[in-house]
Formats: C-alpha cells, structure tokens, sequence
C-alpha cells in the first residue's frame, strides 16, 4: 500500500509540475509555453538601424528597453563584428540611461547623441564617452562626414536665428504675460502641437580633431537661404536630408509654405552646397506630389528619392527618380512597377538600389537595377527593414516575424543566403509561446482575392473552440504585414490572451497593388466591410476551434473608423474597441490636420458632390442602430482625429444606456507613446474583450 501510495503522490507531483511549465503564474515569469503577457511584451528589448564602419567590417546598434520596475527605459550601445558576429557592448544598460544617433568619426572612434548633446567614445575596453559639441539648444539627425570634417543636424529655431540666440529667445517666451497664439493661415496644428515660431533648419558645423579637445563651429544654417514666407508660423519645414558623401551638397526634403498647404501632399527636394554661400537648389520643380526618402550614391555624383506623382494623393506609388546632379537631369526607373517601395539605399558600386518594398502582406529587400530597372527579390518572407550595405556582397538589415521581434541579420547579396546576427530577446522569450502566422485567401468585394493572417491562441487544442479577436488596420491606405509590431496590436498579444486572433487586408490596403490600394477612394464603408465580414465567414468555416458566437473587433485610426461602421451595420460582434476613431466624417473634415487626406478620400462638405459622398460613408448616419457594447480609446493630443469624435460616439452610446467605457489619455496623440500608459491600454483591452466574449486568458490581465 505505502508503494501504490507513494506512487500515486508521485504522479501527482509530476502532474502538477507539468502544469506550472504549461501555464504562466506571473506575467514576470518565465515558465515554459508562457502566454506573451502584458508586461513580458513591454519590457521586450529593440535593435536600431546597424550604422556600418569606414572599413566596412563593424556596425554599430542600439538596443532599448522599458523597465516597469523602474518606469524607466534604457538604451546602450553595442558593436557587432560583421565577419564572426562577436558583439561587444559599449555603453553602460541601465534604466534611465540613454542615447541615439550612433556615428562613426573613423574605424576606432565613435559618436553617439545624448540629451541632445553629442559624444565621442573610443573603440577599446573601458573607454567613456566624453561630450564633444554641447549645443545651446539641442539637436536631431546628426551625420559626420571625414572627407571635409564636418557634421550636419537638424536643430529647430526662430526665424532667422543662431542656436544661441534661439535659446535666448525661448527663455523670454517663458516670461510672456500671456498665452495666446495667433493664427491667419493654416496650419494651426500638425499631428500632436500647435505651430510655434520654431521650426527644424538643417546645419553643419565644421568638427576639429585635435587631442584631448575636439572642437566644434561655427554652425552654418543652410536654410536660412530659402525664399522668406510672410507667416512665420506656417514658413519652411524640413522633413528630411541626407549629406553626400564627401560633405559638399545636402539634399533636403521641404513643404512649401504656401496657402494650400494643408490640401496639397507637394514635398520637394532641394539641394545645398555646405558652404552656405548659395541659394538651395530646387530640382522637383517639374513634379508635383510628395518625394520621400533621398540618398546619395556612393561616388556622391547621383541622388535618388521616392517620388509621387498624383498631386493631393498621400498614398500614390513611389516612384523611383534618379537626378545626375553635374548635369541637373532626372529620370525615373522602374517606373512599370506596381509596387510602392518605402526606402532607398544604394549599393556599394552605385549599380543597384535596394529598397524596403511591400508585397503581398510582407516587406521584402527588392534590388533594382538602376541602368534597367529590373528589379530581383532578396528576402521572401517576414518583414526587412533599414537595410545597410557593409561592401559589394553583403548586407545588413533588421528582419521580424510575427512571431519574431526584430533582430539584426545578414544578407549575401550573391547567393541570397541569409544569416541571423543577433539575438537581443533570446533569454526573455527562451520558454515563451510565440504563434507563427497562418495566411489565407477568399473572396471579397469585386469578386477579388482578399489577403488575411490567422494566429491560434497560447495553449491550442484543436478540439477547443476559443473567441476570435479581429484587428482592423488603419491607413486605410496600409496593411497589417507579417512582421512583429511593438504597438498596440501585436497579434500575439491577442492569440496570449486566449484568442483566434484574424487580420484582414480588406480594399484600400497596401502591398497588393495600386489598383487595389485605390479601390478604397469614395468607398470607406463599402469594400472594406464586405471584405472584413467575408473574411470572418471564411475564418469561421474553415478553422473549426474559431466561435463565431463568441466575437470582438478592435481598431484604431481607420480600424476605429470601421469599428464604429460595423456597430451601425452588424450584430455578430459581442464587443468592439474603437481607438482614436472618426465617428463622423463631417465634423472629422472640420477637426482634421491634413486637409488632403479626406477631400482626396472622399470629398469637400460644403460641395454637394462631396458632401453625398461623406454622408453615404458616415457612422453616424447610422447612430440609431447601434447597439453592441464598445470600449473608446482616445489621446488628447491627437490632432489627426481629434478626441470629439470618440467622446460624440461613447456619449451616443452611454445616453441610450448601451455599455460604453472610454479610456481617457491627456498626454497621448494618435499613437499610445509612453510605456505605462501602453500597458495600461493593453490591460483595459484585453480585460474588455475578454468580459463581453466570456474568456478566461491564461493569465491574469488586471
């Protein structure tokens, strides 16, 4: 007896040790098939864009974090060796600790940004970093260039001021009397602030290397040559610039400050000598649409950028143009292409361009041939992004998954082989349950093919039914692609909490074609809802563990806007989460940033066209029908759609007495940026969808 006893305890020893290695305890534990929980996610470490050495064989990286302990994020600098992959680590990883920008001042010295301030450091065991430039006011974008000594940056300053006297003048803004800011023109307000005199200018400043103190100026403003606007509030923005490779020219990326510039997508290049002693150089003046992303070639003698060419139209094909600047002619290559590249790099021997080119729900690294434009697929699935040429057969690059956070990789631009270089979340994610995606294909509106990923929940038995848990992408002009998202909707994220998490690429999304991205114009209400509800119809019929019954959707930015269409449309959905969503397209138009993104979409409202055209796409129209209970998240500095239209929706809904909650953040805009507040999102959210579908996550949400 004491053997069959001692036998049976036994088993149940063993079982319940099975069990814990099962099923997580504690969001801070790592047990094995442990769900991906709220706080696991957060504390998920990230890699920066590799920055590739003068000879080609280090790159340097930044890896960050957030600790909830501390409430505190950190970053620290390491080095990779590109040959062996030994990686050193070069700066100190604590909590509160922090830097950006990492450069390199030769093969053996470093530099990196910090508070605004820039550093050096030496390439060697128990070097510190010391400050090299402390700026009067602090600076962006930093590039150095060893052919002419110099370094450029993006600082923002009053009209026609030096750095310092930008300082001085903020410190007298401070003791104003009053408040007030005046406005004549538009913009008043961009994405998450109210337009002040300050506006970012790009500088360069000779660097002098001499031991022990290198020293930095005079700084040159090389905007200060544009044309002057007569609203200083709405004057020159720079959005982007790249420096060649000796120091010589900077090409830059400017919004005309005109009257139309809150309908009009134009953004031009411009090109600078460094010297400061000419005008900058307009070189689109032909093109009207938005040019992104410039870059010189190696040899300095070329610059590419991505080039739209449908004025008013923020989601038109990039095209590739190419500018020969000795003779001042542009072309444009590839120009048969359907897909819409997003980045541009140049190869070593200034053949090829590499870029960063949605398809088919992945980003993939595309080589075009710049003298025939024939384009070569190098990664095939996944997503790739800041790709970094390190010589003329390999290349770097930051590669994820869904079920993969990004990681620095090598890519052999011969073979194709690819080889992974770091592993930044391998002791966090060691006994962590990740779902691979599952794609599938139906049929949508138009009779076309639809584009969707599937993930099973943490713990999946296939004789189980489990809730879906639907993501609706914004955009409408974007997709949800298969890589891992450090956001707010992670699928994973989802398929942790107990759910069959499905996201559809519905009419309007990129990556499957211009025809197909254009379908959505005039149509928010349309396609995508028949796509989203075929899509769940085809989920439900052929995976037989998703519950129909047991449904919620969740969407932000135009996935809000959808949500608020399914709520007036169906009745399958048990619950919804609308975040930052436009609950009614007229007082959206009147409230929005960007004037051109709804008149091109869908219209005017004081014009009877377009007026019919917002009304026929409207939620609100449909408000009286209403009726599942729906969770509304909103930021306050969201000035792209603003807080009133969650607050009208949560105010229609709670006055009929249906359950609403909406979740309040003063200090956010269009995205959830601070960590607590992100993982106080994800907590409202998950507990949510988890009450009004009846789940129980396998781990503890609140």
């Amino acid at each position: 007896m004491l053997g069959v006893g001692l036998s049976i305890v036994l088993r149940l020893v063993c079982l319940a040790i099975w069990t814990l290695c099962c099923y997580a305890v504690d969001g801070n534990i790592a047990l094995a098939n442990q769900p991906l929980s709220i706080s696991l996610f957060h504390s998920l470490n990230r890699v920066s864009t590799p920055v590739i050495s003068p000879n080609q064989k280090l790159a340097l990286f930044v890896t960050s974090y957030y600790s909830q302990d501390n409430n505190k994020s950190a970053a620290y600098l390491s080095c990779i060796d590109i040959a062996s992959g030994n990686i050193i680590q070069l700066t100190e990883n604590r909590p509160g600790t922090s830097l950006s920008n990492p450069i390199w001042f030769d093969d053996n010295t470093f530099g990196f940004l910090r508070h605004g301030e820039l550093y050096k450091q030496e390439l060697r065991p128990g070097s510190v970093a010391t400050v090299v430039y402390n700026p009067p006011i602090a600076i962006t974008s930093l590039s150095y260039r060893a052919n002419s000594g110099l370094i450029s940056f993006i600082a923002s300053v009053y009209p026609n001021s030096t750095l310092e006297e930008c300082a001085t003048l903020k410190h007298a803004e401070s003791s104003k009397l009053d408040s007030a800011q005046v406005y004549d023109n538009l913009w008043a307000r961009h994405w998450n602030e109210w337009m002040t005199l300050e506006k970012p200018n790009i500088f360069v400043a000779p660097l002098k290397i001499s031991e022990p103190v290198w020293r930095v100026g005079p700084e040159i403003n090389l905007s200060a040559a544009l044309p002057r606007c007569p609203d200083a509030l709405t004057r020159w923005h720079i959005d982007d610039y790249t420096i060649s490779p000796s120091g010589g020219s900077v090409a830059f990326l400017a919004r005309p400050p005109v009257e139309n510039m809150t309908w009009s997508t134009n953004v031009h290049v411009y090109l600078v000598s460094t010297t400061g002693s000419s005008k900058p150089h307009l070189i689109t003046q032909h093109t009207n649409g938005q040019a992104s992303a410039p870059v010189f070639s190696s040899d300095g003698r070329r610059l590419a950028w991505l080039q739209m060419e449908t004025p008013g139209y923020e989601a038109d094909t990039n095209r590739i143009y190419i500018h020969t600047i000795a003779t001042r002619e542009t072309i444009s290559i590839a120009h048969d292409w359907d897909l819409s590249p997003h980045s541009l790099v140049w190869s070593t021997d200034d053949r090829t361009l590499y870029s960063i080119t949605g398809k088919r729900g992945r980003n993939l690294i595309i080589a075009v041939d710049v003298d025939t434009g024939h384009r070569q697929e190098l990664t095939t699935s996944g997503s790739a992004g800041s790709v970094r040429p390190a010589g003329n057969q390999t290349a770097l690059y930051i590669h994820s998954n869904l079920d993969q956070p990004g990681d620095i990789h090598m890519l052999d631009l011969v073979s194709g082989k690819t080889k992974q270089l770091t592993e930044v979340n391998k002791e966090k994610l060691k006994d962590v349950s990740l779902s691979p995606a599952e794609e599938f294909w139906f049929n949508g509106a138009k009779g076309d093919k639809v584009h969707g990923w599937l993930l099973r929940p943490c713990g999946f038995e296939r004789r189980k039914k489990y809730p879906i848990a639907l993501l609706i992408h914004g955009g409408p002009q974007q997709a949800s692609v298969q890589g891992f998202m450090h956001s707010q909707w992670n699928p994973n994220m989802y398929a942790s909490a107990g759910f069959v998490t499905v996201v559809i690429n519905f009419h309007g999304s990129s990556t499957y074609g211009q025809n197909f991205t254009d379908s959505i114009r005039h149509r928010w209400g349309d396609y995508p809802y028949v796509d989203i509800m075929r899509g769940i119809d085809y989920v439900t019929s052929h995976y037989s563990f998703a519950d129909k019954s047991r449904m919620a959707a969740l969407g932000g930015s135009f996935g809000g806007y959808m949500v608020n269409w399914l709520n007036g449309h169906t009745d399958e959905f048990k619950c919804f989460v609308s975040h930052d969503g436009k609950f009614n397209t007229i007082s959206g138009y009147y409230g929005t940033d960007e004037l051109w993104f709804p008149e091109w979409d869908l219209g005017l409202p004081w014009q009877g066209a377009g007026r019919a055209i917002l009304e026929v796409n409207n939620p609100e129209r449909f408000a009286s029908s209403f009726k599942t209970p729906t969770l509304f998240i909103h930021g306050e500095k969201d000035f792209r759609i603003p807080i009133t239209e969650s607050l009208g929706a949560w105010t229609m809904l709670r006055r009929r007495n249906i359950p609403a909650r909406l979740v309040y953040f003063p200090d956010e805009d269009h995205w959830i940026n601070k960590m607590g507040n992100s993982i106080r999102w994800y907590t409202e959210v998950l507990d949510w969808i988890a009450k009004w579908t009846n789940t129980t996550p396998p781990y503890h949400i609140r």
